[in-house]
């Protein structure tokens, strides 16, 4: 997001399961607001979803002491969304693959997927002191149901 960005939303949770929803739901409205199409703000909202209870959970491990911040910038075809934690930073590569015979049974990896799955692209950046934003992008005008998301690369 930069100064091209149309509109720009900004927003700081603490790391609370029950934020999710209020993020979710203030994603949606801004998208619905854009006249962006409800069954593409439903994949959307899953990847945030995903996103924010990685940060959550894995990220600032349940310390209600620590933030999420999540920034959302709107542009007239596409969608930015960033979401970031102060937790210790990971390797996404070491992830596995839940679709893997060996990983079905386990439950890491899946809001990874998710968000693959459910945007065209998924980036990592990580601060030298520690946290980690998930940038998620999506063209307004693509379909959800064309399959993963066409690219993953460490975005800054």
């Amino acid at each position: 997001m930069g100064p091209s960005a149309d509109r720009e939303l900004h927003l700081t949770i603490g790391s609370r399961f029950e934020n999710i929803e209020l993020v979710q739901m203030t994603v949606d409205e801004v998208l619905r607001e854009r006249g962006v199409p409800e069954d593409l703000r439903h994949w959307i909202g899953l990847a945030v979803r995903e996103a924010v209870a990685n940060a959550i959970k894995h990220g600032n491990r349940l310390d209600p002491g620590k933030r999420v911040d999540i920034a959302v910038g709107l542009e007239r075809d596409r969608v930015e969304i960033r979401v970031g934690d102060e937790g210790p930073g990971f390797d996404p590569d070491r992830v596995g693959d839940p679709l893997a015979p060996e990983n079905r049974l386990r439950t890491d990896g899946r809001g990874i997927f998710y968000m693959r799955k459910f945007m065209d692209e998924v980036g990592y950046s990580f601060g030298p002191g520690g946290g980690t934003v998930v940038t998620l992008r999506k063209r307004l005008n693509s379909s959800p149901a064309a399959g993963p998301g066409r690219e993953e690369r460490g975005m800054t």
